[in-house]
């Protein structure tokens, strides 16, 4: 793609976020990326398509199959209504107040059917909210409102009252929530390959519950200011820590045996699910998100980018399964990481040193967290809700390939479109 170094292929191998914002765009693009999805799909003569919420033109191809599309949300359900409420917000000039010496910076409230207030500032959002460019969130909106249904990789557990108001809100014609989406065998390939990974033997070298593991995903820009920062309050907190971190020069000697750097791959589920993690400091990104929670793994969190900043609220004011790590009103946090304000070394180590400490703030996030773990579980095993939730999905498509006339095996004659039937009662 013109304007991409050789080698860069998707978001993980951007080097600067001007790679990343091409990637994004050529990703929503209409003229790239449908002749190679639409040819694909209709050589395969499908049932149902099953759609990111990204290609949204998958929604057309199914109609013109008569087939239905049902959209699929990679994030939770709690992110993506605040969202879609500050647009609201935004669109009826309501709910957008100053903030108190905040230099003219202004932040969104999201009201009582949030489960109490939730201040996010402006800096704080994601960037097509900052620059009310809405575009691309009323295709979302528009796609969701179409489909047959919207499955979202989330459990009626972990957010039961915004799962809710999906269908409340009359946002979608049928919820599915098929979460955690952590297939089994991919847990078994990370502890696999786990087993190859000096990270994991030196965690074995180390008490239960005493090492910090820190990772801020893959599409993250970090300053280099930052990371020296970060890196010397590592230093000064005197916890075992695991870093996961593209460059490392010059910090590997510093604590010696105490701190652990992974410049490559790291096998997150078998880290989070070993006995010496006491808490993981995340940027709270979804996938993350779901895999501390699976793990019980407490959290301190530091948002980076995208809608992380959003999903922090439901970590720590809704679920409370952690901290921010640098506390309101510290400094200046943003999604654009030149206008975030370097989090001080001292202020990392404090953070570290208080969460970690014997009955304090790390030890109660855990009990909360290991009791939503366990609810985890029970959703994805045969009879949860996450469970429920995906019989019902496939007995409501099979029902819609019967409504069409669709005989159960073999390919379907041609179908008219809008011939699906209404949606099934939850069980």
């Amino acid at each position: 793609m013109d304007g991409l170094p050789e080698g860069v292929e998707n978001p993980g191998k951007a080097a600067t976020p001007a790679h990343s914002r091409r990637i994004d765009v050529a990703t929503l693009s209409d003229a790239l990326m449908r002749p190679v999805q639409e040819t694909l799909i209709r050589a395969q003569s499908p049932d149902a398509i099953i759609t990111d919420m990204h290609f949204a033109w998958n929604a057309a191809i199914a109609d013109e199959l008569g087939v239905p599309c049902v959209a699929f949300s990679a994030i939770g359900a709690f992110s993506s209504l605040a969202m879609r409420h500050v647009v609201d917000a935004v669109v009826e000039g309501a709910d957008a107040v100053d903030v108190p010496g905040s230099g003219g910076a202004w932040a969104i409230h999201l009201g009582g059917k949030w489960g109490g207030r939730r201040e996010i500032a402006r800096t704080e959002l994601p960037e097509f909210l900052r620059s009310q460019d809405y575009s691309t969130s009323n295709k979302f909106h528009s796609l969701q409102a179409a489909c047959f249904g919207l499955a979202v990789n989330t459990s009626l557990d972990l957010e039961q009252r915004y799962c809710e108001m999906y269908e409340r809100e009359g946002y979608v014609k049928r919820a599915y929530f098929l979460g955690p989406l952590s297939p089994r065998g991919a847990e078994d390939d990370d502890h696999a390959a786990a087993g190859d990974s000096p990270c994991i033997d030196w965690l074995d070298s180390k008490p239960d519950r005493s090492v910090v593991y820190l990772c801020f995903g893959t599409l993250t820009q970090v300053s280099e200011a930052q990371l020296d920062e970060l890196a010397l309050g590592l230093e000064a907190s005197g916890k075992p820590f695991l870093w996961v971190v593209r460059a490392a020069e010059g910090w590997e000697g510093r604590v010696g045996n105490r701190g652990s750097l992974l410049t490559a791959w790291a096998p997150q589920t078998a880290i989070l699910g070993h006995l010496a993690v006491g808490a993981f400091v995340t940027h709270c990104g979804w996938n993350s998100v779901l895999e501390t929670v699976a793990a019980g793994v407490p959290v301190l969190t530091w948002p980076m980018v995208f809608e992380q900043f959003i999903t922090e609220r439901l970590l720590t004011e809704v679920l409370r399964i952690g901290e921010r790590l640098w506390p309101h009103g510290a400094g200046r946090r943003s999604t654009r990481y030149q206008e975030h304000e370097v989090v001080p070394a001292q202020d990392v180590a404090r953070a570290l040193s208080t969460f970690m400490r014997p009955g304090g703030a790390g030890d109660a996030a855990r009990d909360r967290v290991i009791d939503l773990a366990a609810k985890s579980r029970a959703a994805m095993a045969e009879g949860g809700s996450s469970h429920r939730d995906l019989c019902r999905l496939v007995d409501d498509l099979v029902a819609a390939k019967l409504a069409r006339g669709a005989p159960l095996e073999g390919r379907p004659p041609a179908a008219r479109a809008g011939s699906i039937p209404v949606p099934t009662s939850r069980v």
